[in-house]
């Protein structure tokens, strides 16, 4: 089968086509012969040799993390799944992810995809809306009016948060560019902060719960908008614990488990259109399609997610 892979830790110029025995199920697996995948920031920060303290796999790796297609082959213990089902998983962590044309993935990991979803559509939820789910259910325990706050709305975490957020009865605010603030709207956001006019931590305050994809001093300044007994939920590195104890605050770095479970949850929701995924933009399955994707990811600044089709998203019957 056709992969992507890398030899070694480095830039994008480590991304190379190469042709790959295909996996076979355990037991209680299938293979997914993939129509579409998509990009998110762990791909490009393993690449570049970020993560090899904390995943410390083997060469080459096959990066990439969402899965969407059909089953392809079963492993003798399944039951619930059948060749031909149209399905979408964020597999288990492993140097052999989706950047190729089969996966494997745990049979519990698995959750169908609704028949008015396409698999570049299914293909951006897995890893992004899990993360999104975790945070605020999870971790965040968000409720009907709550009051929370989700930075970078425009991203792939964030515009999933929102929808999920406003899904429960949350009153939601989110930061952005202004390029994006009509676009957050329309997602269904109360309030969008554009961070190039005013400073978020000036106009807030009183807010049960914060989403922090960025760090730094965003997140350093996201401690300001919470009340005493606020939730910090951050994605990209572990709050300040003494400014948190100063108000009582949970903070914590989330890192999503995969979940067929939470997953078949949000493909309801999907099916009956209280959240849409936003695809942004959208590469080719090759080297070239996938560098550029990285590229793109890098920036920090792609709108929605970034997918990569691989069979051009045509429905198996």
């Amino acid at each position: 089968m056709k992969a992507i892979v890398i030899d070694q830790y480095g830039g994008k110029e480590q991304l190379k086509e190469r042709e790959i025995e295909k996996p076979q199920p355990g037991d209680n697996q299938v293979v997914v012969k993939l129509h579409a995948t998509s990009i998110n920031p762990i791909d490009w920060k393993l690449r570049e040799g970020y993560l090899k303290s904390s995943l410390p796999f083997d060469f080459p790796i096959i990066l990439g993390w969402d899965a969407a297609g059909v089953v392809d082959e079963v492993g003798k213990n399944i039951t619930e799944f059948k060749i031909g089902d149209r399905v979408f998983a964020r597999p288990e962590t492993t140097n052999r992810g989706t950047y190729a044309e089969y996966t494997v993935v745990d049979s519990h990991l698995l959750a169908r995809i609704p028949d008015n979803v396409s698999f570049e559509e299914a293909a951006c939820v897995p890893l992004a809306g899990l993360t999104a789910w975790q945070c605020l259910f999870d971790f965040g325990q968000v409720k009907s009016g709550d009051k929370v706050l989700i930075h970078a709305g425009a991203g792939g975490v964030g515009s999933f948060a929102i929808q999920f957020a406003k899904n429960v009865g949350a009153y939601v605010v989110t930061t952005a560019g202004t390029d994006n603030v009509e676009f957050l709207k329309s997602l269904g956001a109360d309030e969008v902060i554009d961070y190039k006019k005013e400073d978020f931590e000036t106009v807030l305050e009183d807010f049960d719960f914060v989403l922090d994809s960025l760090g730094g001093e965003i997140q350093e300044k996201s401690f300001t908008v919470l009340k005493n007994g606020g939730k910090l939920a951050s994605i990209v590195s572990e709050p300040n614990k003494e400014k948190a104890n100063q108000k009582n605050i949970k903070s914590g770095l989330v890192w999503l488990n995969p979940n067929g479970k939470q997953l078949a949850e949000i493909a309801e929701l999907l099916e009956k259109g209280k959240v849409k995924v936003i695809i942004g933009h959208q590469f080719p399955f090759s080297a070239k399609g996938i560098t550029e994707a990285h590229v793109l990811s890098e920036t920090h600044h792609a709108k929605g997610k970034i997918v990569i089709q691989i069979e051009n998203g045509e429905k198996d019957s």
